[in-house]
């Protein structure tokens, strides 16, 4: 047998990972600004928590996630994104509770996993950065949202992007 990465993953080396650790520092510094406190979650949940949040029938529950039984028969998958994760932490450790101050603003830097075929620029295991804020009913939480992607893409050097604005709309819609 040869021993070699798995298809769609990445070795990152040590001449790398200098960089790989400024952007995490810079990162870290912003949201520390933006009043924001780092959240980590497993690498794996409960397959419902994903299946859950995305639906059952979406590509990534469907044809892209990393699931299987584990020795405890339990259904479990690897972890497609962050916010599933998040908000079941959210919920499971009651960070909703009125001691606990609000808006609750996390951000989180964590590898994600999905079954892909490998091409140019997408790989199987990939990392992620993501914020969310919870707490708030003010409409100006989410351009606070809008306007700290622009202003850490600036701080991070980045240059012409373009800032698409979306929704699932709501569950009529859906």
């Amino acid at each position: 047998m040869r021993v070699q990465r798995p298809k769609g993953t990445v070795d990152i080396l040590p001449d790398e990972s200098g960089s790989w650790e400024k952007v995490e520092q810079i990162l870290r510094e912003f949201f520390k600004q933006a009043n924001y406190r780092e959240i980590r979650t497993p690498s794996f949940e409960n397959y419902g928590v994903f299946a859950r949040s995305s639906g059952e029938t979406s590509d990534v529950v469907e044809k892209e996630m990393y699931d299987f039984n584990d020795k405890g028969g339990r259904h479990i998958a690897l972890r497609p994104e962050g916010t599933a994760g998040v908000v079941r932490a959210y919920v499971e450790d009651k960070l909703y509770a009125p001691e606990v101050a609000k808006p609750l603003n996390v951000y989180y830097i964590e590898s994600t996993f999905r079954y892909e075929r490998p091409q140019a620029g997408r790989q199987r295991e990939f990392h992620q950065i993501g914020i969310e804020s919870f707490g708030s009913d003010n409409p100006l939480a989410d351009v606070e949202t809008i306007v700290l992607a622009h202003d850490l893409l600036a701080k991070l050097g980045v240059k012409n992007y373009e800032l698409h604005i979306n929704t699932l709309g709501n569950a009529k819609v859906r």
